[in-house]
């Protein structure tokens, strides 16, 4: 590992570091912990989109029923927080290798309307079974619970949490992209005929990929249960998973720091400017639409070339 890297794997422990201390009140420090948690959603979205080369409208299914799970063994079954957590993981990952199976069998605009399908079914099933999820109404936690003896009731210790598992999740995902595992993943994306004729299984290298995408949703759903201390449909709609594809286009597919960029962005415009602006959803249609006619790969990969084409 190289200085550069080293330097940048500093910066950005300071930089999460330094919101507390920028940002003391509970509120603000409340939302930088909500940009953090779709950062982790919006880096395993990425897995498809980035590095295999899938689109999903259906990843919210990976956010939504690990939340759930969390909220009903919590409150109906009165399960202890590790192996609540544990179990909801176990369902979200389980429930991507069975998705992986179903959307597989499909490419390009197939396997977005699969995903989209899919997504829709869980949603309704979420809506309809109301003996089960509580229907619109959802099911709220009576409070944040501890875990491990650490006790997340203050808006800084869930914090500090929260951001733990988004450096687990970047250096993970770092080490997933540089690993034989990414670089084939990266060749089934730009050359599967040639990949297969090399002797790869492209479809079992792309369903490890669903999977592992799969695990990494289900841990921001664990923590958008613990934050929010509520979950309903619309941790499942169409719209969650919408949002969670513009985060990757918008920061840069493909890149770490990409989603995280486009989730700090849309979660900012959506509890910040959203407070002073009525019309937020067009200002946020606009934000993308100049971002992509000026960046086309998304702001951290133009950024980047624009700044070794000043270099140079």
């Amino acid at each position: 590992m190289n200085m550069r890297v080293i330097g940048g794997w500093l910066l950005v422990v300071l930089a999460l570091a330094a919101v507390p201390v920028a940002l003391p009140s509970a509120f603000y420090l409340g939302i930088a912990t909500h940009a953090l948690i779709f950062a982790i959603f919006a880096l395993s979205l990425n897995i498809l989109i980035g590095h295999a080369g899938m689109s999903s409208l259906g990843h919210a299914v990976y956010l939504g029923v690990p939340a759930y799970a969390v909220a009903w063994l919590t409150v109906q079954a009165g399960w202890q927080p590790v192996p609540t957590v544990i179990v909801a993981l176990l369902m979200g990952t389980a429930l991507s290798a069975l998705f992986g199976i179903l959307a597989l069998r499909a490419s390009g605009l197939g396997f977005l309307m699969i995903t989209l399908a899919l997504g829709q079914v869980m949603w309704g099933a979420a809506y309809r079974w109301v003996g089960l999820t509580g229907g619109d109404n959802g099911i709220r936690l009576p409070a944040r619970p501890a875990l491990l003896g650490f006790d997340l009731s203050s808006a800084l210790s869930f914090y500090v949490l929260v951001s733990i598992v988004l450096l687990i999740a970047l250096c993970s995902l770092w080490q997933f992209d540089r690993s034989a595992f990414g670089a084939c993943l990266r060749g089934t994306r730009d050359q599967p005929r040639r990949m297969s004729m090399l002797g790869h299984n492209v479809w079992l290298i792309r369903w490890a990929a669903f999977i592992t995408a799969g695990f990494w949703g289900s841990v921001a759903g664990v923590l958008y249960c613990f934050d929010y201390q509520f979950v309903s449909p619309q941790a499942l709609s169409l719209p969650q998973s919408a949002e969670a594809l513009l985060m990757v286009v918008l920061g840069g597919a493909g890149t770490l720091a990409g989603p995280v960029v486009g989730a700090i962005i849309i979660t900012v415009i959506k509890t910040v400017v959203s407070s002073y602006v009525d019309r937020w959803y067009s200002l946020l249609g606009l934000t993308f639409i100049v971002v992509v006619s000026v960046m086309p790969r998304g702001l951290v990969p133009g950024i980047a070339s624009w700044l070794r084409g000043k270099r140079a």
